[in-house]
């Protein structure tokens, strides 16, 4: 029988993967990043901004999102940071993980590559800023990674929003609006939940 220790250490037993992301430190400057290994509990990142141990970071990395990390280790090209995080959050991180991995080893096509799910021409939804700011917004297209809109305001590149009410970062602009990556990836009956006057 596995001791209590045991179990915990393969919980969150590190694996490799390919992230890039951002994180801000607690001076509020924002760096790049790549993040190397990762568990649950943990993770690694590589970056030419080192933080020293003990500084709490906040990082949002493709694919997972936002995450809340004191540092504990620090190297000449990156530093290795607990997570801070509730027991939900840290099974969502799991299945990420799950995800990343498998997508690496089955050679899985990338998010931006999911098909556009099929929506009405003029579907209608609202962006919101996390100071509260609310902008009405249209629906071009919609798949599992995220969503391009017709939107006159155009946040920041990395601005975090939600749209109608999932949660996303800017993360490109175009003549006519923005394009948002959802911070998880979606299914199809949660983007029916999401946005279900939406579809055709």
């Amino acid at each position: 029988m596995l001791q209590a220790g045991q179990v915990e250490k393969r919980v969150f037993q590190r694996v490799p993967v390919q992230v890039r992301g951002r994180f801000m430190r607690e001076d509020r400057t924002e760096h790049n990043c790549d993040v190397i290994d990762m568990s649950p509990g943990d993770l690694s990142f590589r970056s030419r901004s080192v933080c020293f141990p003990g500084e709490k970071v906040i990082a949002y990395l493709d694919h997972v999102g936002r995450i809340e990390g004191k540092v504990t280790r620090a190297s000449d090209d990156g530093f290795s940071a607990e997570i801070i995080a509730s027991d939900r959050k840290r099974e969502k991180l799991a299945a990420q993980l799950t995800w990343l991995v498998n997508k690496h080893e089955l050679n899985l096509p990338e998010d931006r590559r999911h098909d556009r799910a099929m929506i009405k021409a003029n579907a209608l939804s609202v962006l919101e800023l996390e100071d509260g700011r609310r902008y009405p917004c249209r629906l071009i297209d919609l798949s599992l990674s995220g969503s391009a809109i017709a939107l006159e305001f155009k946040p920041p590149l990395g601005t975090s929003v939600r749209l109608g009410i999932k949660p996303g970062r800017v993360v490109r602009h175009f003549e006519d609006g923005v394009a948002i990556e959802f911070l998880t990836l979606q299914t199809r009956d949660s983007l029916q939940d999401a946005f279900g006057d939406a579809f055709v």
